[in-house]
């Protein structure tokens, strides 16, 4: 194609220099939308014409355009009479109606072109390689206001070009701020929005803050450690005071969802609230208490499972008890986060014998197994460029099975025992082809990261070795916004594991801070743990200010987060003194020890978004709330037999005698970790002293307990 390049180049000469498809046309085929997914760009084309998405391949489409018979657009004879021209402008019959104004600028650079000759351009000087943006950020209190964008191209020639026109513009939230066509930009209500900027497979994002006019009397907010720093910094730019510090129950019930996944007991409440200690040094010293716990580790099983696709449909029996215990072991003993990685990313031979050889039993393809890897250790989503490069993004079709290639030799074959299965490389049919032309596809690292080598024998170890490198940008940063959101209920890039140009985060120095303490810490989970919940960012009330209540990504105040479905189980059992019974697990377990979703299926776990864990998407994890849940809430039978437990809390306190106060405030401890205010505390003991019948009436009072939001909500 280069060669044809230069050729049409020599026979056009001046014409060819001074316009080309690949500076001028392609723009204008890009904003025109001939190239986007409903048109041309889509996997099939229309109409017989296909051109590629968004314009990542300039040389297929022209070819297309020029050369090919069947789609053909070009008459060098009567150039105004070229199809290229009489379909966009609706001369002739056009399915997507009208892109180009018969006398518009548009018009006249696809017109001049086919004068011209039609010619390529240079295919190297021609490609733009970055974009310049002005202004670089737009921060303002004026709802409404307007500005109006530059954008100047660079092309590898070393020549630019201002291409505001013919760049396209969006905004990540339109609600906020918005951009029109032209590049104008309109803001609507207070908040930041990222705009993108793209034009020829280059991105840029402009920031839009928009905050309140009057004048916040900002005072200097505690910090107890680098977070707390970096979220105020940001806090304070944006005018937005950060709420009061949670009171003790509050934190209490929150840290122990979040550590151990179970709400703290009665005792442990009260114990908590007369401990008068400095508020700090007692909370840091509950966190240690907790993070020590054996549920704590369960808790933390179950996350893990879920990323790693526990899950006997593919395991089995054995392999999924030898997988979890892998798990659990990992971290009860605090193995480093790398140390976790290599073991998956290397893992051979048996999957009894080697648990961590498990992780390719659902990844075994080798497109799979590496669409996984980087989904859930980088956080980065390869998937779209099996089909083409990304038109914005830096990972291209050949990045794609490039990677790949690391996968290549691994096969699996049955073992001794039933469900067994051994993780093997195989020597013959190793190579992953390239679907365009079908050439072999060497292995490559889709980024460099120090100074790692690539083993012919040994292409997975090489793999864990760059992945998990601490001159890799990604893979801290990955787990570091991960943990965050299990925190916050949201990361500092959301989704978590989906980062790219186009999806900045919301404090990208807290991120930074983040990765480099996990870093400094040699990937030490249970420090950036405890690191997050000794935070005061992380110690704040859920209730918003006057001034943070519409903030939801800068971390102002606590953000309530639907219990999941494993703890709202434990929750309801625990509140209630019940002790569920669980097939194919041991007496006295949780919902938390189950080790994968076939036990219970269909049940309230599922109910209540438990995954089937198909894939490494925290995504499959629902925490919506809906109308069957609402109905299991009211008169499930889960719910309802806790209650009604003969051998539960409700009856054990009523054998002892305990007088209506002592019932209220018992109840409200073991529900919602807290004592009832006057006023419940008062209906309460109205409802209860109503009748005779106070054991049913101590029942609805938890039944209404364990319907409200306090009761399903962390926060």
């Amino acid at each position: 194609m280069r060669i044809l390049a230069a050729v049409l180049l020599i026979t056009w000469g001046a014409h060819a220099e001074s316009i080309s498809f690949i500076k001028d046309v392609m723009p204008v085929l890009n904003k025109a939308g001939c190239t986007s997914g409903p048109c041309h760009g889509g996997a099939k084309g229309k109409n017989g014409f296909k051109l590629s998405l968004r314009g990542y391949d300039p040389e297929f489409d022209y070819r297309a355009i020029v050369h090919e018979v069947a789609g053909r657009r070009v008459n060098r004879t009567e150039p105004a009479q070229s199809l290229l021209l009489l379909k966009p402008t609706n001369q002739l019959g056009h399915g997507g109606g009208l892109r180009l104004e018969a006398s518009g600028r548009y018009h006249e650079i696809v017109l001049n072109w086919i004068r011209a000759g039609a010619p390529y351009g240079d295919p190297v000087g021609g490609m733009v390689t970055k974009l310049d943006v002005e202004p670089a950020e737009l921060f303002t209190d004026e709802v409404g206001a307007t500005q109006a964008l530059k954008v100047v191209a660079h092309y590898a020639d070393g020549s630019r070009r201002e291409v505001t026109r013919e760049a396209q513009y969006s905004s990540n939230l339109p609600e906020i701020a918005n951009v029109n066509d032209d590049g104008v930009i309109k803001t609507l209500r207070r908040g930041e929005a990222p705009l993108l900027v793209r034009y020829e497979g280059k991105l840029a994002v402009i920031n839009v803050t928009t905050v309140r006019k009057d004048a916040v009397d900002w005072k200097p907010v505690p910090e107890w450690n680098y977070i707390d720093r970096h979220v105020n910094a940001k806090l304070q730019r944006l005018k937005t005071p950060p709420s009061e510090l949670a009171g003790d129950a509050e934190f209490l019930r929150r840290v122990s969802f979040d550590l151990i996944g179970l709400p703290p007991t009665p005792a442990e409440v009260r114990a908590f609230l007369a401990d008068r200690t400095d508020t700090r040094k007692k909370r840091a010293a509950l966190v240690e208490k907790l993070m020590a716990r054996e549920e704590f580790v369960n808790h933390w099983t179950v996350k893990w499972s879920d990323l790693l696709q526990v899950n006997r449909a593919k395991l089995g029996d054995k392999g999924v008890w030898a997988f979890r215990e892998w798990i659990q072991e990992s971290l009860a003993t605090n193995k480093p986060y790398d140390r976790m990685v290599r073991e998956l990313i290397t893992a051979r031979g048996s999957t009894f014998k080697n648990p961590p050889a498990n992780f390719f039993r659902f990844t075994g393809e080798p497109k799979l197994a590496m669409e996984t890897t980087t989904q859930l250790f980088l956080g980065v989503r390869m998937v779209c460029a099996q089909c083409h490069d990304h038109p914005f993004e830096q990972w291209t079709q050949n990045q794609y099975f490039n990677l790949s290639a690391f996968f290549g030799a691994m096969a699996l074959k049955g073992g001794e025992d039933s469900d067994e299965q051994v993780l093997y490389d195989k020597r013959e049919e190793a190579e992953i082809l390239h679907p365009k032309d079908g050439r072999v596809m060497p292995a490559k690292f889709l980024y460099e990261a120090g100074k790692v080598g690539i083993s012919e024998t040994d292409p997975r170890d090489s793999l864990a070795e760059w992945l998990t490198s601490k001159q890799n940008p990604l893979f801290a940063k990955s787990m570091s916004n991960r943990l965050w959101s299990y925190f916050f209920g949201r990361g500092i890039i959301e989704p978590v594991d989906d980062i790219r140009a186009s999806n900045p985060p919301s404090n990208a120095a807290l991120l930074d801070a983040l990765t480099a303490d996990f870093l400094a810490q040699n990937y030490d989970l249970r420090h950036m743990i405890r690191t997050i919940v000794n935070s005061r960012t992380y110690q704040l009330s859920y209730r918003a200010n006057s001034w943070n209540a519409e903030d939801e990504t800068n971390f102002s105040h606590a953000l309530p987060r639907r219990l999941s479905a494993e703890q709202l189980f434990d929750a309801v059992h625990i509140a209630t003194g019940s002790r569920p019974k669980f097939p194919q697990v041991p007496d006295g377990s949780l919902a938390q020890d189950i080790p994968d979703p076939s036990i219970l299926r269909g049940s309230f776990l599922d109910v209540f978004g438990r995954p089937e864990r198909q894939t490494s998407c925290e995504c499959e994890r629902r925490s919506d709330m809906s109308l069957v849940q609402a109905l299991n809430l009211l008169n499930g039978a889960t719910i309802a037999d806790a209650i009604a437990d003969p051998d539960g809390g409700i009856a054990r306190l009523l054998l002892r005698g305990a007088k209506d106060r002592e019932l209220v405030e018992e109840l409200y401890f073991a529900a919602l970790g807290r004592a009832p205010d006057s006023q419940e505390l008062d209906q309460a003991l109205t409802y209860i002293g109503k009748g005779a019948s106070r054991g049913e009436r101590a029942q609805d009072l938890l039944w209404a307990l364990l319907n409200s939001n306090a009761f399903l909500f962390n926060r």
